[in-house]
Protein backbone atom coordinates (compact mmCIF):
# COMPACT_ATOMS: atom_id res chain seq x y z
CA UNK A 1 0.00 0.00 0.00
CA UNK A 2 1.28 3.77 -0.79
CA UNK A 3 2.57 5.03 1.91
CA UNK A 4 1.71 8.92 2.69
CA UNK A 5 4.78 10.95 2.56
CA UNK A 6 3.81 14.42 3.78
CA UNK A 7 6.91 15.73 5.22
CA UNK A 8 7.82 15.19 9.05
CA UNK A 9 10.34 16.08 11.63
CA UNK A 10 12.62 18.72 10.93
CA UNK A 11 11.59 18.84 6.93
CA UNK A 12 8.03 19.63 8.30
CA UNK A 13 8.06 23.39 7.48
CA UNK A 14 5.07 25.50 7.59
CA UNK A 15 3.17 26.34 4.52
CA UNK A 16 1.24 29.43 4.10
CA UNK A 17 1.11 32.03 0.98
CA UNK A 18 -1.27 33.76 -0.86
CA UNK A 19 -1.68 32.30 -4.51
CA UNK A 20 -3.73 32.98 -7.67
CA UNK A 21 -4.93 29.51 -8.05
CA UNK A 22 -4.86 26.51 -6.02
CA UNK A 23 -5.76 23.45 -7.35
CA UNK A 24 -6.40 20.70 -4.48
CA UNK A 25 -5.28 17.25 -5.70
CA UNK A 26 -2.58 16.31 -7.90
CA UNK A 27 -4.01 12.93 -10.10
CA UNK A 28 -5.75 13.65 -13.36
CA UNK A 29 -8.10 15.87 -13.09
CA UNK A 30 -6.03 18.74 -11.01
CA UNK A 31 -2.63 18.19 -13.14
CA UNK A 32 -5.10 18.61 -16.29
CA UNK A 33 -6.14 21.78 -14.68
CA UNK A 34 -2.46 23.00 -13.84
CA UNK A 35 -1.20 21.84 -17.30
CA UNK A 36 -3.39 24.23 -18.95
CA UNK A 37 -2.73 27.26 -16.97
CA UNK A 38 1.07 26.90 -18.51
CA UNK A 39 2.47 30.27 -19.31
CA UNK A 40 0.24 32.64 -17.89
CA UNK A 41 2.42 33.98 -15.22
CA UNK A 42 -0.16 33.22 -12.24
CA UNK A 43 1.18 31.68 -8.92
CA UNK A 44 -0.65 28.43 -9.06
CA UNK A 45 0.17 25.50 -6.34
CA UNK A 46 -0.86 22.01 -6.45
CA UNK A 47 -1.38 20.54 -3.03
CA UNK A 48 -2.00 16.75 -2.56
CA UNK A 49 -1.20 14.40 0.40
CA UNK A 50 0.47 12.46 -1.78
CA UNK A 51 3.99 12.81 -4.08
CA UNK A 52 2.85 13.37 -7.55
CA UNK A 53 2.36 9.76 -9.06
CA UNK A 54 2.73 8.03 -6.50
CA UNK A 55 -0.88 6.50 -5.54
CA UNK A 56 -2.27 4.32 -8.56
CA UNK A 57 -6.17 4.87 -8.15
CA UNK A 58 -7.82 2.70 -11.07
CA UNK A 59 -6.89 0.28 -14.10
CA UNK A 60 -5.04 3.19 -15.88
CA UNK A 61 -6.65 2.66 -19.22
CA UNK A 62 -7.84 4.87 -21.64
CA UNK A 63 -8.52 5.53 -25.44
CA UNK A 64 -5.49 5.91 -26.91
CA UNK A 65 -6.07 8.77 -28.69
CA UNK A 66 -6.44 10.59 -25.40
CA UNK A 67 -2.67 9.64 -25.00
CA UNK A 68 -1.81 10.98 -28.16
CA UNK A 69 -3.52 14.33 -28.13
CA UNK A 70 -1.68 15.24 -24.48
CA UNK A 71 1.50 13.78 -25.53
CA UNK A 72 1.55 11.11 -22.75
CA UNK A 73 2.41 8.18 -25.09
CA UNK A 74 5.49 7.50 -22.73
CA UNK A 75 3.08 6.12 -20.31
CA UNK A 76 1.68 3.30 -22.48
CA UNK A 77 2.14 -0.48 -21.51
CA UNK A 78 -0.42 -2.17 -24.01
CA UNK A 79 -2.91 -1.30 -26.92
CA UNK A 80 -6.06 -3.30 -27.46
CA UNK A 81 -8.38 -3.43 -30.67
CA UNK A 82 -10.85 -5.37 -28.72
CA UNK A 83 -12.87 -5.90 -25.86
CA UNK A 84 -13.76 -9.44 -24.64
CA UNK A 85 -17.12 -10.35 -22.54
CA UNK A 86 -16.94 -12.95 -21.10
CA UNK A 87 -21.34 -14.52 -19.93
CA UNK A 88 -21.97 -17.42 -17.65
CA UNK A 89 -23.52 -18.48 -21.00
CA UNK A 90 -20.71 -17.83 -23.21
CA UNK A 91 -18.07 -15.43 -24.85
CA UNK A 92 -18.23 -12.70 -27.34
CA UNK A 93 -15.71 -10.04 -28.90
CA UNK A 94 -16.26 -7.10 -29.87
CA UNK A 95 -14.07 -5.31 -32.67
CA UNK A 96 -13.36 -1.95 -31.57
CA UNK A 97 -13.21 1.15 -33.95
CA UNK A 98 -9.99 3.14 -32.04
CA UNK A 99 -8.14 1.36 -29.41
CA UNK A 100 -7.83 1.41 -25.73
CA UNK A 101 -4.36 1.45 -23.92
CA UNK A 102 -3.33 0.50 -20.39
CA UNK A 103 -0.30 2.84 -18.93
CA UNK A 104 1.96 3.42 -16.01
CA UNK A 105 0.38 5.60 -13.70
CA UNK A 106 3.33 7.27 -12.41
CA UNK A 107 4.69 7.69 -15.76
CA UNK A 108 1.71 9.28 -17.13
CA UNK A 109 1.18 12.00 -13.83
CA UNK A 110 5.34 12.72 -14.13
CA UNK A 111 5.04 13.39 -17.98
CA UNK A 112 1.48 15.24 -17.42
CA UNK A 113 2.98 17.21 -14.55
CA UNK A 114 5.82 18.54 -16.51
CA UNK A 115 3.53 20.35 -19.20
CA UNK A 116 2.97 22.69 -16.20
CA UNK A 117 4.57 25.55 -14.67
CA UNK A 118 2.92 24.90 -11.03
CA UNK A 119 4.70 24.43 -7.60
CA UNK A 120 3.84 21.48 -5.45
CA UNK A 121 3.62 20.25 -1.91
CA UNK A 122 2.62 17.64 0.13
CA UNK A 123 -0.08 18.79 2.47
CA UNK A 124 -3.42 16.72 3.67
CA UNK A 125 -6.15 19.25 2.71
CA UNK A 126 -8.66 19.52 5.88
CA UNK A 127 -11.01 21.83 4.50
CA UNK A 128 -11.50 25.44 3.72
CA UNK A 129 -12.65 29.09 4.86
CA UNK A 130 -14.02 31.13 1.80
CA UNK A 131 -10.75 31.81 0.10
CA UNK A 132 -8.65 30.14 2.90
CA UNK A 133 -7.61 26.57 2.47
CA UNK A 134 -6.71 24.50 5.68
CA UNK A 135 -4.30 21.86 5.25
CA UNK A 136 -2.13 19.79 7.97
CA UNK A 137 0.69 22.46 7.31
CA UNK A 138 -0.68 25.61 7.85
CA UNK A 139 -3.12 27.82 5.65
CA UNK A 140 -3.41 29.24 1.88
CA UNK A 141 -5.47 31.36 0.22
CA UNK A 142 -6.62 32.37 -3.16
CA UNK A 143 -9.28 33.82 -5.45
CA UNK A 144 -9.35 30.99 -7.36
CA UNK A 145 -9.81 27.25 -5.40
CA UNK A 146 -10.40 23.89 -7.44
CA UNK A 147 -11.48 20.64 -5.38
CA UNK A 148 -9.59 17.83 -7.41
CA UNK A 149 -9.85 15.67 -4.26
CA UNK A 150 -12.01 12.79 -4.88
CA UNK A 151 -15.84 11.94 -4.00
CA UNK A 152 -15.48 13.26 -0.81
CA UNK A 153 -15.32 16.69 -1.94
CA UNK A 154 -13.55 18.05 0.86
CA UNK A 155 -14.07 22.12 -0.09
CA UNK A 156 -17.78 21.47 -0.39
CA UNK A 157 -20.04 24.07 1.57
CA UNK A 158 -20.98 22.17 4.66
CA UNK A 159 -24.46 23.02 4.67
CA UNK A 160 -27.02 20.81 3.26
CA UNK A 161 -27.97 20.75 -0.51
CA UNK A 162 -30.24 23.27 -1.71
CA UNK A 163 -32.48 20.42 -3.06
CA UNK A 164 -33.21 16.59 -1.35
CA UNK A 165 -31.28 14.43 -3.59
CA UNK A 166 -28.65 16.93 -4.78
CA UNK A 167 -25.83 15.24 -2.68
CA UNK A 168 -24.15 19.01 -2.59
CA UNK A 169 -22.29 18.97 0.16
CA UNK A 170 -19.68 16.36 1.70
CA UNK A 171 -21.09 15.59 4.81
CA UNK A 172 -24.44 14.69 2.71
CA UNK A 173 -22.35 12.09 0.31
CA UNK A 174 -21.20 9.38 2.59
CA UNK A 175 -21.39 5.32 1.39
CA UNK A 176 -22.93 2.69 1.32
CA UNK A 177 -26.08 5.83 0.89
CA UNK A 178 -24.44 7.91 -1.50
CA UNK A 179 -24.18 7.10 -5.32
CA UNK A 180 -21.17 5.37 -5.19
CA UNK A 181 -19.81 2.26 -6.19
CA UNK A 182 -17.23 0.40 -5.10
CA UNK A 183 -14.00 -1.45 -7.25
CA UNK A 184 -10.99 -3.09 -6.22
CA UNK A 185 -8.19 -5.10 -7.88
CA UNK A 186 -5.31 -7.15 -7.39
CA UNK A 187 -2.06 -7.03 -9.87
CA UNK A 188 -0.36 -9.91 -10.11
CA UNK A 189 2.46 -10.12 -12.53
CA UNK A 190 2.38 -11.41 -15.74
CA UNK A 191 0.96 -11.20 -19.21
CA UNK A 192 -1.56 -11.04 -20.95
CA UNK A 193 -3.14 -10.43 -24.64
CA UNK A 194 -6.96 -9.72 -24.09
CA UNK A 195 -8.36 -6.84 -22.36
CA UNK A 196 -11.02 -8.90 -20.65
CA UNK A 197 -14.88 -8.36 -18.70
CA UNK A 198 -16.82 -10.39 -16.86
CA UNK A 199 -20.92 -10.37 -16.51
CA UNK A 200 -21.23 -12.83 -14.08
CA UNK A 201 -23.59 -12.84 -11.27
CA UNK A 202 -20.60 -15.35 -9.56
CA UNK A 203 -18.41 -12.39 -9.00
CA UNK A 204 -20.88 -9.55 -8.51
CA UNK A 205 -24.71 -9.51 -8.42
CA UNK A 206 -24.58 -5.97 -10.41
CA UNK A 207 -21.23 -4.26 -11.76
CA UNK A 208 -18.88 -6.40 -13.79
CA UNK A 209 -15.21 -7.80 -13.51
CA UNK A 210 -11.91 -7.04 -15.50
CA UNK A 211 -8.45 -8.41 -16.12
CA UNK A 212 -6.09 -5.06 -18.13
CA UNK A 213 -3.10 -6.34 -19.17
CA UNK A 214 -0.18 -3.70 -19.13
CA UNK A 215 2.98 -5.41 -20.41
CA UNK A 216 4.48 -6.94 -17.29
CA UNK A 217 1.41 -7.01 -15.18
CA UNK A 218 -2.42 -8.02 -14.90
CA UNK A 219 -4.89 -5.64 -13.35
CA UNK A 220 -7.57 -8.07 -12.47
CA UNK A 221 -10.42 -6.19 -10.32
CA UNK A 222 -14.20 -6.60 -9.57
CA UNK A 223 -16.12 -3.43 -9.16
CA UNK A 224 -20.29 -3.51 -7.93
CA UNK A 225 -22.87 -1.02 -9.02
CA UNK A 226 -24.28 -1.49 -5.27
CA UNK A 227 -21.79 0.23 -2.38
CA UNK A 228 -23.02 -2.55 -0.15
CA UNK A 229 -21.65 -5.17 -1.85
CA UNK A 230 -18.12 -6.37 -0.94
CA UNK A 231 -15.99 -7.24 -3.63
CA UNK A 232 -12.80 -8.85 -1.94
CA UNK A 233 -13.88 -12.37 -1.99
CA UNK A 234 -14.67 -12.25 -5.77
CA UNK A 235 -11.84 -10.55 -6.55
CA UNK A 236 -9.86 -12.91 -5.16
CA UNK A 237 -12.07 -15.47 -6.71
CA UNK A 238 -11.44 -14.01 -10.15
CA UNK A 239 -7.71 -13.88 -9.67
CA UNK A 240 -7.39 -17.49 -8.49
CA UNK A 241 -10.17 -18.36 -11.63
CA UNK A 242 -7.22 -17.06 -13.87
CA UNK A 243 -4.77 -18.95 -12.33
CA UNK A 244 -3.39 -15.85 -10.55
CA UNK A 245 -2.26 -14.66 -7.69
CA UNK A 246 -4.51 -11.71 -5.43
CA UNK A 247 -1.31 -9.82 -4.02
CA UNK A 248 -0.81 -6.13 -4.32
CA UNK A 249 -4.86 -4.54 -3.75
CA UNK A 250 -6.25 -1.64 -4.57
CA UNK A 251 -9.45 -0.38 -3.95
CA UNK A 252 -11.30 2.85 -4.34
CA UNK A 253 -15.25 4.02 -4.31
CA UNK A 254 -16.10 5.13 -7.63
CA UNK A 255 -18.97 7.85 -8.09
CA UNK A 256 -21.57 7.16 -10.96
CA UNK A 257 -23.89 10.28 -10.53
CA UNK A 258 -22.90 13.82 -11.82
CA UNK A 259 -22.83 16.32 -9.38
CA UNK A 260 -22.57 19.96 -9.54
CA UNK A 261 -19.57 21.64 -11.06
CA UNK A 262 -19.44 25.11 -8.96
CA UNK A 263 -20.66 25.56 -5.39
CA UNK A 264 -19.56 28.49 -2.99
CA UNK A 265 -17.01 29.87 -5.25
CA UNK A 266 -15.08 26.49 -5.34
CA UNK A 267 -14.63 24.57 -8.66
CA UNK A 268 -15.35 20.78 -8.68
CA UNK A 269 -13.43 18.56 -11.01
CA UNK A 270 -12.67 14.96 -11.40
CA UNK A 271 -14.30 12.33 -9.05
CA UNK A 272 -15.58 15.77 -6.28
CA UNK A 273 -18.04 16.76 -9.89
CA UNK A 274 -18.79 12.89 -10.32
CA UNK A 275 -17.12 13.21 -13.68
CA UNK A 276 -16.83 9.35 -13.77
CA UNK A 277 -19.07 7.60 -16.64
CA UNK A 278 -21.62 5.27 -15.52
CA UNK A 279 -21.57 1.71 -16.35
CA UNK A 280 -18.29 1.30 -17.39
CA UNK A 281 -16.60 3.51 -14.62
CA UNK A 282 -14.45 5.32 -16.77
CA UNK A 283 -12.98 8.40 -15.31
CA UNK A 284 -9.93 8.92 -16.47
CA UNK A 285 -10.61 10.21 -19.98
CA UNK A 286 -12.95 12.63 -18.27
CA UNK A 287 -11.08 13.89 -15.28
CA UNK A 288 -8.76 14.92 -17.81
CA UNK A 289 -11.63 16.30 -20.33
CA UNK A 290 -13.48 18.42 -17.18
CA UNK A 291 -9.60 19.10 -16.24
CA UNK A 292 -8.71 20.57 -19.40
CA UNK A 293 -12.15 22.73 -19.35
CA UNK A 294 -11.98 23.91 -15.85
CA UNK A 295 -8.28 25.27 -17.05
CA UNK A 296 -9.54 26.79 -19.87
CA UNK A 297 -11.94 28.86 -18.02
CA UNK A 298 -9.42 29.77 -15.07
CA UNK A 299 -6.68 30.87 -17.80
CA UNK A 300 -9.54 33.12 -18.91
CA UNK A 301 -9.48 34.69 -15.75
CA UNK A 302 -5.97 35.17 -14.87
CA UNK A 303 -5.29 36.80 -18.21
CA UNK A 304 -7.84 39.24 -16.97
CA UNK A 305 -9.68 37.86 -19.76
CA UNK A 306 -13.30 37.17 -17.75
CA UNK A 307 -14.58 37.52 -14.16
CA UNK A 308 -14.09 34.67 -11.52
CA UNK A 309 -17.85 34.47 -11.11
CA UNK A 310 -18.18 34.21 -15.03
CA UNK A 311 -15.43 31.59 -15.13
CA UNK A 312 -17.44 29.91 -12.75
CA UNK A 313 -20.96 30.55 -14.66
CA UNK A 314 -19.45 29.16 -17.65
CA UNK A 315 -17.46 26.40 -16.42
CA UNK A 316 -20.62 24.81 -14.58
CA UNK A 317 -22.71 25.09 -17.32
CA UNK A 318 -20.14 23.10 -19.19
CA UNK A 319 -20.12 20.11 -16.66
CA UNK A 320 -24.02 20.25 -16.29
CA UNK A 321 -24.82 20.07 -20.51
CA UNK A 322 -23.26 16.61 -19.95
CA UNK A 323 -25.93 15.78 -18.39
CA UNK A 324 -28.41 13.76 -20.37
CA UNK A 325 -25.17 11.75 -21.26
CA UNK A 326 -24.61 10.47 -17.64
CA UNK A 327 -28.17 9.91 -17.12
CA UNK A 328 -28.64 7.31 -20.31
CA UNK A 329 -25.47 5.79 -19.04
CA UNK A 330 -26.63 5.03 -15.62
CA UNK A 331 -30.03 4.24 -17.16
CA UNK A 332 -28.14 1.37 -18.65
CA UNK A 333 -26.35 0.86 -15.27
CA UNK A 334 -29.62 0.13 -13.51
CA UNK A 335 -31.00 -2.43 -16.39
CA UNK A 336 -28.31 -4.18 -16.76
CA UNK A 337 -28.53 -6.53 -13.52
CA UNK A 338 -32.26 -6.73 -14.39
CA UNK A 339 -31.80 -8.91 -17.68
CA UNK A 340 -31.57 -12.69 -17.62
CA UNK A 341 -28.10 -13.69 -17.93
CA UNK A 342 -28.89 -15.78 -21.24
CA UNK A 343 -31.04 -12.96 -22.80
CA UNK A 344 -27.93 -10.92 -21.50
CA UNK A 345 -25.56 -13.25 -23.44
CA UNK A 346 -27.22 -13.25 -26.08
CA UNK A 347 -28.05 -9.04 -26.58
CA UNK A 348 -24.33 -9.33 -26.15
CA UNK A 349 -23.59 -11.35 -28.89
CA UNK A 350 -25.98 -9.82 -31.50
CA UNK A 351 -23.47 -6.42 -30.49
CA UNK A 352 -20.67 -8.31 -32.10
CA UNK A 353 -21.50 -6.81 -35.57
CA UNK A 354 -19.35 -4.05 -36.95
CA UNK A 355 -22.23 -1.11 -37.62
CA UNK A 356 -23.44 -1.83 -33.87
CA UNK A 357 -20.07 -1.60 -32.75
CA UNK A 358 -18.92 1.60 -34.63
CA UNK A 359 -21.75 3.22 -33.64
CA UNK A 360 -22.18 2.49 -30.26
CA UNK A 361 -18.54 2.69 -29.35
CA UNK A 362 -18.14 5.96 -31.66
CA UNK A 363 -21.14 7.71 -29.64
CA UNK A 364 -19.10 6.79 -26.56
CA UNK A 365 -15.95 7.94 -27.08
CA UNK A 366 -17.94 11.65 -28.22
CA UNK A 367 -18.69 12.00 -24.70
CA UNK A 368 -15.41 12.85 -23.79
CA UNK A 369 -13.35 13.27 -27.28
CA UNK A 370 -9.83 13.62 -27.51
CA UNK A 371 -10.07 16.13 -29.89
CA UNK A 372 -10.78 18.33 -27.53
CA UNK A 373 -7.79 17.98 -25.55
CA UNK A 374 -5.05 21.26 -26.68
CA UNK A 375 -1.60 19.39 -28.03
CA UNK A 376 1.19 19.13 -25.31
CA UNK A 377 2.49 22.61 -24.78
CA UNK A 378 6.25 22.58 -25.44
CA UNK A 379 8.77 21.80 -22.79
CA UNK A 380 10.51 24.55 -21.08
CA UNK A 381 12.36 25.04 -18.13
CA UNK A 382 11.06 25.46 -15.23
CA UNK A 383 12.41 25.65 -11.40
CA UNK A 384 11.35 22.46 -9.44
CA UNK A 385 11.74 24.01 -6.17
CA UNK A 386 8.05 24.64 -4.25
CA UNK A 387 6.52 28.17 -3.63
CA UNK A 388 7.21 28.53 -0.34
CA UNK A 389 5.75 31.70 1.31
CA UNK A 390 6.82 31.90 5.64
CA UNK A 391 4.21 31.29 8.24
Amino acid sequence: MPTRRTKTGAERTALAGDYDVLVCGASFAGLAVARELRGTGARVLVLDRYEIGERQTSACGIPTEWLRAMGLMGSQRQVFDRLVVHTPHGTSVLRLPWTFSTFDYPELCRLLWEQSDAAFETAKVDGRSGNTVHTDRGVLTAPLIVDALGWRRVLASRKHPARPGAHGSASSYQPPDAPLSRGLEVHPWGAGDEMEIWIDRRYVPAGYGWSFPAQDELRIGVGSFDPRFHVKDTTVLLAEDLEREPVRYQGNWIPHELREATGDGIFFVGDSAGHCLPLTAEGIRTALYFGIACGRELRQVVEGRQSAAEALVRYGDFSASHHWKFRWMLATQRLVPRVPPRLLHLAIGRMQAKRFVDWSFGHYLAIAPPEFALPAPPRAPRSRAPVRVAA
